[in-house]
């Protein structure tokens, strides 16, 4: 299983998201720090879900990062996380 496909399987079943998208930025990382010939290091991830419904946003950067401590910890050097309740305007 990729490490963009085992994100997006943490985040579903723990959030049951509205909206998910989990995109590999890799490639515009590449001669950086952390980054790998291979890719699968650097990505950004949209999420919408009723699970965010009155946390703050750094509550929701901190619920994300912990479901995803695996992947921090090992093959992921960074991620960029816009996570948002249903009600919310704008993107994801």
């Amino acid at each position: 299983m990729t490490v963009r496909a085992r994100i997006e399987r943490l985040l579903t079943d723990a959030l049951q998201p509205d909206r998910l998208e989990v995109v590999d930025e890799s490639h515009l990382h590449a001669g950086h720090a952390g980054a790998r010939p291979e890719g699968e290091t650097h990505f950004r991830v949209r999420v919408t879900s009723a699970a965010f419904s009155g946390m703050k946003r750094l509550d929701r950067h901190r619920r994300v990062n912990a479901l995803l401590a695996d992947e921090l910890a090992g093959p992921v050097h960074a991620l960029a996380i816009d996570a948002r309740a249903p009600e919310e305007p704008g993107r994801p």
